[in-house]
């Protein structure tokens, strides 16, 4: 659940990479093979925003429109100057700035298709404060602990949040699909990239599974077959590249 889920990303920016690329490599000449390894797949990046100051402080920033810290602008240039991010036919991201300035710089050639439903979980009054500013809200350790039907004063519900980006990112790929556009990169926030991987990534694992750093993200290919068969994609690999180590 989301409010579990997203404390476990904060305490942590370590991605579990090593754990899943176990399941990485078991899974993509079995799906291949199963739905048909010729038919026409689409590739997807999955790209967390890079870091802003009030991510450092610990505090929980959904809709609250932050910029790019000047640590994280720095960090992004320098790891687009040593890593890959291949180029994309389509370019989707978040309405927020923090995402937007994400997109100018990996992608400055790209002009982004905004997308509002790709936006993070509002935390209504939990909205820019720390874990211990929250500390005095009932609501609060109910929500962490993912019960249901809990959700921040005046926020959003893990039930609807997940609906919202689940609905989204359908649409997403179904126009993906329709006008055969094969490659696009999708940038947005940690809480919205785990809950699309949980609800549709092969391997299948829980949602605090998919954290990922600012800047970082996966690499998923979309089998159009498998898609509308079982709604699932598969999770290639992380993501950016190291030069030495592009996939096939």
């Amino acid at each position: 659940l989301f409010g579990s889920a997203y404390k476990a990303a904060s305490d942590s920016l370590s991605p579990l990479f090593q754990r899943l690329s176990d399941g990485f490599k078991g899974s993509a000449s079995k799906i291949s093979a199963f739905f048909g390894g010729e038919m026409k797949s689409y590739t997807i990046h999955f790209i967390r925003n890079a870091l802003t100051d009030e991510k450092l402080e610990g505090r929980y920033i959904g809709h609250t429109n932050v910029e790019l810290s000047d640590e994280g602008k720095s960090q992004l240039r320098q790891m687009r100057e040593e890593l890959v991010y291949p180029p994309v036919d389509a370019l989707f991201t978040s309405p927020l700035k923090r995402c937007t300035e994400t997109a100018s710089i990996l992608y400055p050639d790209n002009k982004p298709i905004v997308i509002d439903g790709i936006i993070e979980y509002n935390f209504g009054e939990f909205e820019n404060k720390t874990a211990e500013q929250l500390e005095k809200y009932e609501e609060f350790p109910r929500w962490l602990a993912g019960e249901k039907g809990v959700k921040p004063p005046y926020g959003e519900s893990n039930e609807d949040f997940n609906k919202r980006v689940c609905d989204t990112f359908e649409k997403i790929a179904e126009g993906l699909m329709k006008t055969g556009t094969t490659s696009a990169a999708i940038i947005t926030h940690g809480g919205v990239i785990m809950t699309i991987l949980a609800a549709y990534g092969i391997p299948e694992y829980p949602m605090h599974e998919w954290i990922t750093p600012s800047g970082c993200g996966f690499t998923v290919k979309l089998n159009p077959s498998l898609w509308s068969r079982a709604k699932k994609f598969e999770v290639f690999s992380e993501f950016p590249y190291e030069r030495e180590e592009l996939p096939d």
